[in-house]
């Protein structure tokens, strides 16, 4: 069966071009006329009719937009638009590319200075930690950064200040105190720091009061407001850390300080008045050692005399008698009156001192006798 090959002017019929071929300038015989679709004649159009609505409001504000675009780059409302012509008439995307580059250079840049460090996350996750100096980043909001200051040192006050109430603890005695102190510390992990506690500062004061008060139980009262006190804070320092260090919390206690150790307002003369008893009672102990301590100086001077004079008497018993019972005598003697009784045989015992002070009595007698017979001659 011969078939028919009606594909000169495609499946659709011949096109203008195609008919201006078959002309007979072209050398082609001439035909009948010719059956533009092979199935058939072509379904009737319909006549074009008014468009929606909605599609006329979008093309309107597009219009609109793309009048408003130009204005803004220079032109003038009617297509003269000497940027838009410049920029081969895509000006709106030259335009968003420029906020694009200007975007990304201004969320991709930052800076992290000497006390600080960089808390990087994408998209909420944390990626790392970026030291100081000038740092690069995904843009916004693909990566963002948490700026943690790593150096600073914080303070948290603690207990009684003016104007405040007291926060009173109880010793190890039974004794009740008023305390003041004050915790410093740091961030030592940014990420922790960040994601584990919710309110940092809050915690640190729970933590050192904590610590505290269970310190305070194990020492006495004397011991807490005076000479144990940087012990007791030290200790405190130590308690905190580990507590902390427990929680992950990313945080370093630099030091606790004791600021105020007093016994409670209501008891205060009181405590006062006991204080300045046992002060006294320290000053007359120390008075007392004081006097003991030269008492027994005194006596050790003496055994030692004693030791030496013992060991002359080994080497000479008879002279170092005779000697100590002379000077014995001399220094008794010597300070009082002597009465002589002779007896016979015995030579006579002259009281120089005696004699000395008889001569100084007659003395005056005998210049008061001169002077009356001088002043008797002169009479006559």
């Amino acid at each position: 069966m011969p078939v028919h090959n009606n594909n000169d002017g495609g499946p659709w019929g011949d096109t203008p071009e195609d008919t201006a071929n078959d002309s007979p300038a072209r050398g082609g015989a001439e035909s009948g006329p010719r059956n533009p679709n092979p199935w058939g004649e072509a379904p009737p159009r319909r006549a074009p009719g008014p468009r929606p609505t909605g599609t006329r409001d979008i093309d309107d504000l597009l219009r609109r937009g793309q009048e408003k675009l130009r204005t803004s780059f220079g032109g003038d409302g009617n297509g003269d638009n000497p940027v838009g012509d410049f920029f081969g008439g895509n000006a709106w995307l030259w335009a968003l590319g420029a906020i694009i580059a200007v975007w990304v250079v201004a969320t991709s840049f930052y800076r992290v200075d000497a006390q600080e460090r960089g808390v990087v996350l994408r998209f909420g996750r944390f990626v790392g930690v970026t030291d100081p100096g000038l740092q690069f980043k995904a843009p916004w909001p693909v990566d963002t950064v948490i700026l943690s200051k790593v150096e600073q040192i914080n303070s948290v006050d603690i207990g009684a200040t003016e104007g405040s109430a007291e926060n009173l603890m109880v010793t190890g005695d039974q004794n009740i105190i008023n305390l003041a102190y004050a915790v410093r510390w740091k961030i030592k992990n940014p990420e922790l720091f960040l994601f584990e506690l919710a309110e940092p500062e809050q915690t640190v004061r729970e933590v050192g009061e904590s610590a505290m008060r269970a310190e305070i139980s194990k020492a006495t009262l004397n011991d807490a407001i005076g000479p144990q006190r940087a012990q007791i804070a030290e200790l405190v320092r130590e308690r905190m850390q580990e507590i902390l260090d427990s929680y992950r919390s990313g945080i370093e206690v630099r030091g606790v300080d004791i600021k105020q150790a007093d016994p409670p307002a209501a008891v205060d003369d009181a405590f006062k008045d006991v204080s300045a008893a046992q002060q006294d009672a320290q000053q007359y102990l120390n008075q007392s050692r004081a006097y003991a301590q030269q008492l027994l100086a005194s006596a050790q001077g003496a055994a030692a005399a004693f030791e030496a004079v013992y060991a002359q008497y080994k080497l000479a018993p008879e002279v170092t008698r005779k000697r100590m019972y002379f000077e014995t005598m001399e220094s008794v003697l010597s300070k009082v009156d002597k009465t002589v009784v002779e007896t016979g045989g015995v030579q006579t015992y002259l009281p120089l001192p005696e004699v000395r002070r008889r001569a100084a009595s007659a003395e005056p007698s005998a210049v008061d006798a001169a002077s009356n017979s001088a002043s008797g001659k002169s009479g006559q």
